[in-house]
């Protein structure tokens, strides 16, 4: 460590990639500080997974309660309070702040800093100007909405899934711009609070496509309006939004969301005076070590371009923190394998994947396999009374290698563990068809699904 060093590791943003990468730092024993310039705890827990999912959880509460496939329990559903929903949802977010991020911190002895961190040079950060020298630096400063250039849109008060999550009425109508996971997800979320959606964008595009038509025709079911073209204007006309598309496709709506995908949160670091390149994308760039064009810092999150999901960054904070702390030692070795990576939307019912789609599979030379289950071949949702969905899985047809499972289906998050854990054991498909899988579960799902590989013909309940 050098003389003048303050301490030997400074990280930059305080989320889930720069508190995995002090976290490691501290269990090494080494010193560690985290710069924050705005709320503790990054985006996942202020603005992004924590807030989207307990509001989508209470709106899917609601819409539950309005379609009831049980006769003999009858529910009901009145209107929606939004400012209550959004209350509740802060208090969850003031607690976890508190308890997964501050205590975590005193708890690891870690010092968190608050004001703007900036480098100076190629070795020194300041923060709010007063010099801070680290042994190693690691920038985990997120992402943050993505603005398109849409003629007309600054004409009108649009929305991001951050400042929607603020509302505390729910708009009568409201145009969502944007077809991945947050459009979808916000859509389907004011769709089943009361309001009158309308979604202009493809329809998860990078969804298998027997998975997104399952989706279209849920979002249909739900009144939502869907134009799959890009928006090409914006104007505010008789006191709405207006949308308009390459065909002339029109959307209306009292408010406009704009979730076209989300950019590198750069700005005011510094980087050019520490010689750390961007991408082409606008990312910061990075090697397979997490190592920036400047050897003595790294970068981790979604800054650093890595897939954006909370566990991801958390494990490229950890990498980052390992590299970063054995440069004197040897050239970095640690990287993240990616093998199986599971993704959710939470959508109603979700949209989940782990590992390749069928397309990557062939992309990367496989002689592909492929399988297709329906939801009423499932017993759990034939007694759910809801058999809206597939379950795909994709498999090396040589070998028979599991290479990738995608489930449209209610509780399709939680059958993707176990994908994940057979695509990275090497798990053939006759491995899953023949593993046991607890009777009446949607997990049991991919083991049915896993067997139509070697007998398509319809199956008794248990069989």
């Amino acid at each position: 460590m050098n003389d003048d060093s303050d301490v030997d590791l400074a990280v930059v943003g305080s989320g889930g990639a720069a508190m995995a990468a002090a976290i490691t730092a501290r269990q090494a024993g080494r010193s560690v500080v985290l710069i924050e310039r705005g709320v503790l705890g990054g985006t996942c827990v202020n603005i992004g997974c924590v807030p989207s999912k307990t509001l989508l959880a209470a709106a899917g509460t609601r819409h539950g309660a309005l379609n009831n496939p049980f006769d003999g329990a009858p529910t009901s559903a009145g209107t929606v309070d939004l400012g209550a929903l959004v209350r509740q949802k802060d208090e969850l977010i003031e607690r976890l702040r508190g308890a997964k991020y501050a205590a975590v911190a005193t708890a690891y002895g870690f010092e968190v800093i608050s004001g703007q961190g900036s480098f100076l040079d190629r070795d020194t950060l300041a923060v709010d100007g007063q010099a801070l020298r680290a042994r190693a630096y690691v920038v985990a400063t997120g992402s943050e909405p993505v603005v398109p250039a849409l003629p007309g849109l600054d004409s009108v008060d649009w929305l991001t899934s951050t400042t929607a999550m603020e509302l505390d009425e729910v708009p009568e109508s409201i145009v969502v711009i944007g077809g991945g996971y947050v459009g979808l997800e916000q859509a389907q979320l004011f769709a089943h609070l009361g309001a009158k959606v309308s979604l202009v964008g493809r329809v998860a595009p990078h969804a298998e496509p027997e998975l997104a038509e399952g989706l279209r025709r849920v979002f249909s079911e739900d009144g939502i309006d869907v134009i799959e073209e890009h928006a090409v204007s914006v104007a505010a006309e008789g006191g709405q939004v207006v949308v308009r598309t390459a065909s002339g496709a029109v959307a209306r709506g009292a408010r406009l969301l704009i979730a076209v995908g989300r950019s590198a949160r750069t700005d005011g670091l510094g980087l050019a005076a520490a010689g750390i390149d961007l991408d082409e994308r606008g990312f910061i760039r990075t090697d397979a070590f997490q190592r920036t064009t400047n050897h003595r810092v790294y970068a981790a999150g979604d800054v650093s371009g890595a897939p954006q999901y909370v566990y991801v960054a958390a494990a490229t904070g950890r990498v980052a923190a390992r590299n970063a702390l054995a440069r004197t030692a040897g050239a970095p070795d640690a990287q993240v394998d990616y093998t199986g990576l599971p993704a959710v939307v939470f959508t109603s019912p979700q949209l989940a994947s782990a590992g390749m789609s069928e397309q990557e599979a062939l992309g990367q030379g496989y002689t592909c396999a492929c399988r297709v289950l329906d939801l009423s071949d499932v017993p759990r949702a034939l007694v759910n009374r809801d058999t809206r969905g597939v379950v795909k899985v994709v498999a090396d047809a040589t070998t028979g290698r599991v290479l990738g499972a995608h489930a449209l289906a209610g509780g399709a998050g939680e059958i993707m563990l176990a994908a994940t854990y057979a695509i990275r054991a090497g798990m053939t498909v006759d491995d899953v068809a023949d593993t046991w899988a607890p009777y009446l579960t949607m997990a049991e799902s991919l083991r049915i699904a896993a067997g139509l590989f070697r007998n398509e013909m319809p199956t008794s309940c248990c069989a």
